[in-house]
């Protein structure tokens, strides 16, 4: 096996020497590189329209998810226990106090307790059935979520709940993804250890090539928009 892979990589280097003179260029020179990467160069896109807010809940009811308007933070606890309340889950799940999850340490003061929900601000141990979060962002032109890494928003969270409820802020959601990697240069400077982008729930087409839901991670994805 080790000799195969110096083989590949003697091939490789091989290869790209003869790209490289070609070029003109030794291999130690990398401007052209940086300079293209720096440019952050984009291609042809859609054009899109002014209600960014109004094309990001079309695109993510495109894909499955569902979606609900708010116009205050204080009013997520309730709206979460509608959403809850309105899902036809099993009875041995309900048993099993579905409406109990883990939440993002944004939320963590937020009245649950009233809302008949015990929320726990903290990542999710792997068993929670239920993961509120926020949003760094989202892109209106498909309908997407965007994540970044980081102590304050725990990505498995979203990634290991069977109900994810996410909350999207209006003057969050961009346009396309590249003014989503702008923002996301223009506030943490350097990439974050993980950035996720989330299109609806979990799917997979693998069996019999018929669409799954929940296959590798959230069955249903529920969006607050809070303008």
């Amino acid at each position: 096996m080790r000799d195969v892979r110096a083989q590949n990589q003697a091939s490789r280097e091989a290869l790209l020497g003869r790209v490289r003179k070609a070029l003109g260029r030794s291999a130690t020179d990398t401007t052209g590189a940086k300079s293209y990467i720096a440019a952050h160069a984009q291609g042809p896109r859609p054009r899109m329209p002014d209600d960014l807010v109004k094309r990001f809940c079309e695109r993510a009811t495109d894909m499955a998810s569902t979606i609900e308007p708010l116009s205050s933070e204080s009013e997520i606890p309730h709206a979460v226990a509608r959403y809850l309340d309105g899902l036809e889950l099993p009875a041995r799940i309900a048993e099993q106090k579905s409406h109990n999850g883990a939440c993002w340490p944004e939320f963590a003061n937020l009245d649950w307790q009233g809302a008949g929900l015990v929320i726990e601000a903290r990542p999710t141990i792997g068993n929670d059935r239920l993961g509120i979060t926020g949003t760094f962002c989202a892109i209106a032109e498909t309908g997407t979520l965007v994540f970044v890494s980081g102590d304050e928003s725990p990505t498995a969270t979203a990634l290991l709940t069977d109900t994810h409820i996410a909350v999207v802020r209006a003057n969050r959601i961009v346009s396309g993804m590249e003014e989503a990697f702008a923002l996301i240069r223009a506030e943490r400077g350097a990439t974050p250890r993980a950035i996720n982008m989330i299109s609806g729930p979990s799917r997979t087409g693998d069996i019999e090539q018929t669409i799954v839901l929940g296959a590798h991670g959230p069955y249903r994805v529920h969006i607050l928009v809070l303008s």
